[in-house]
């Protein structure tokens, strides 16, 4: 069983994933599918637990996974380092990892290296617009309306109770020429997206374990193929339950 580490011998691996959080915005909040929409749609038994129609960091979510028996669902953390594995007082957000040095942060690299890919179901998943000249909630998703699969890396976690836990990042690449991601975030930062893998290219992707033919799955969806509208604000209420980690 996988010893957990001291709050110390985790701060390197916080740092640098710290260092890599500043250099572009990313997608911290979507949509899930449903329990039917998982088993129609993506072909897999959805988890025993619950979960969010909303999630936000460190909510309990859906992802699917090949562990060599086929594709299956699991419930596991967004961000890939769970609040109760950080040290005091630290905060960290890991719920993207930008592709281009998933394979050199302390944070992402083994499972990047072990090629421990994933695929996140979504219903939408939301950005701020600054089309306008200021800030707007949007929600993208298909054009065609129906859920779809964004790829990440996933890992487990030994819990001090005996528990196998298990959490997941988001994979981004840059969006700075995409007519459609690249009116999202502030004018001047790097525009960055998160990547949908084609339903007729999710099987490979979790069967992958070869980290650079994983690159050639990350590539951005024509803006044709993308529906995106405003969406008024819903802060996660103080009443929600995360998931299994809070």
């Amino acid at each position: 069983m996988r010893r957990r580490l001291p709050a110390t011998m985790l701060l390197p691996a916080l740092d640098a994933a710290q260092r890599d959080r500043h250099t572009g915005p990313m997608c911290v909040n979507y949509l899930t599918p449903g329990r039917r929409e998982l088993a129609d749609h993506f072909g897999v038994q959805p988890p025993e637990e619950d979960w969010k129609e909303e999630v936000w960091q460190n909510y309990a979510a859906p992802i699917i996974v090949d562990r060599g028996q086929g594709p299956e669902a699991l419930l596991a953390n967004y961000g890939f380092v769970p609040k109760s594995h950080l040290p005091p007082g630290v905060r960290l957000t890991t719920m993207n990892a930008r592709a281009e040095t998933a394979g050199h942060l302390r944070t992402y690299r083994h499972a990047w290296h072990a090629g421990q890919f994933c695929l996140v179901p979504m219903r939408a998943f939301f950005e701020p617009c600054y089309a306008t000249g200021r800030a707007e909630r949007w929600k993208i998703g298909l054009a065609s309306g129906g859920p779809f699969a964004v790829a990440g890396l996933w890992r487990s976690w030994e819990e001090a109770d005996g528990r196998t836990t298990h959490a997941f990042t988001q994979l981004t690449v840059n969006a700075d020429h995409h007519p459609l991601m690249r009116q999202m975030h502030k004018p001047g930062d790097e525009k960055r997206s998160l990547v949908i893998i084609e339903p007729e290219q999710c099987a490979a992707w979790l069967e992958n374990r070869d980290p650079e033919l994983a690159r050639s799955w990350l590539t951005l969806l024509p803006a044709a193929s993308l529906h995106a509208e405003p969406a008024p604000r819903t802060a996660p209420s103080r009443r929600q339950t995360p998931g299994l980690f809070e």
